[in-house]
């Protein structure tokens, strides 16, 4: 959602729509950097295309080198791996192609669900270095898109930009003395809000069972142990200092106790279950409608 009242640099990356809005335009050598930092990470992450340095470990078992911020996604995803016991993993890439969500994007399962590879018997991640021992399909959706959203912040930070929202489809990073009024998206209606919160000098960001659902009951978020979407979770928001952690906690919140993270994490969240119960933890600070 853009900002009111500031201009607004619109494009699509990594398969979804972004807005970089911020008080006065940003100049064309502002918007090459951009676009090419977007351009950069789907290079390095992406499983839907073969030129990946990812798709790389999809055909053959071996190393490849990522940028030094994957040092840092890595060790976010060990963490949640182990809270998890092993239901969220960047190994969840093959259990999503075989329920159709695959490059080809043919929606059709392969099969049953299949259990993603357990990280101990097949992945080593030692800084920006990444190791499989046996071909695998990397996934870093879980937390990808909000590291991206960090990584734009910082380069309108190194331009002087002090000011700015940066909305990568619902993931936001927020920086000004204005707090900004974002609707919480109703997790069966899109147009409309189950609530809203308050965002200022902080990330916000959703997961959502309805966001890439296809086929019956059929959607992005699977618990790796089994390869079967959750079912019990349908929408969750986490707000934290950083959109990589905003975005990951968003996702785990849908397979971890809230309680667990809150030991390791310093987040607010709300989730939102599918018998239409709602929770929130003791310092979210938002409406929710009745």
């Amino acid at each position: 959602m853009p900002h009111p009242g500031w201009d607004t640099f619109a494009f699509d990356g990594i398969g979804t729509a972004w807005e970089i809005s911020t008080p006065a335009p940003l100049a064309p050598v502002v918007h090459a950097r951009l676009l090419q930092a977007v351009a950069d990470y789907d290079l390095s992450y992406s499983r839907f295309r073969p030129d990946s340095l990812i798709a790389e470990l999809a055909r053959a078992a071996g190393s490849v080198s990522l940028p030094e911020h994957a040092e840092r996604l890595g060790a976010l995803f060990g963490t949640l791996y182990r809270l998890s016991g092993g239901s969220m993993t960047p190994l969840v890439g093959g259990s999503l192609e075989q329920l159709g969500y695959g490059p080809d994007y043919a929606l059709v399962p392969r099969g049953p669900a299949r259990p993603a590879p357990r990280w101990e018997d097949v992945l080593r991640w030692d800084g920006n270095t990444v190791t499989c021992t046996e071909p695998a399909v990397l996934d870093v959706g879980a937390a990808g898109k909000g590291q991206l959203v960090d990584l734009l912040a910082e380069i309108l930070r190194t331009e002087g930009i002090a000011q700015y929202l940066v909305d990568g489809s619902g993931d936001m990073l927020h920086a000004g003395p204005a707090p900004l009024r974002v609707g919480l998206e109703h997790p069966y209606d899109p147009e409309q809000a189950i609530g809203v919160v308050q965002l200022g000098n902080r990330a916000l960001c959703a997961s959502a069972s309805n966001r890439r659902a296809w086929g019956d009951g059929l959607h992005h978020v699977l618990d790796a142990t089994t390869g079967r979407p959750v079912d019990t979770v349908v929408a969750t928001w986490a707000m934290a200092a950083d959109t990589l952690e905003a975005d990951a906690l968003a996702t785990a919140l849908f397979l971890v106790e809230p309680r667990l993270l809150e030991e390791e994490f310093d987040f607010d969240w709300l989730m939102v279950f599918s018998d239409g119960r709602a929770r929130c933890s003791q310092g979210f600070e938002g409406t929710l409608f009745t």
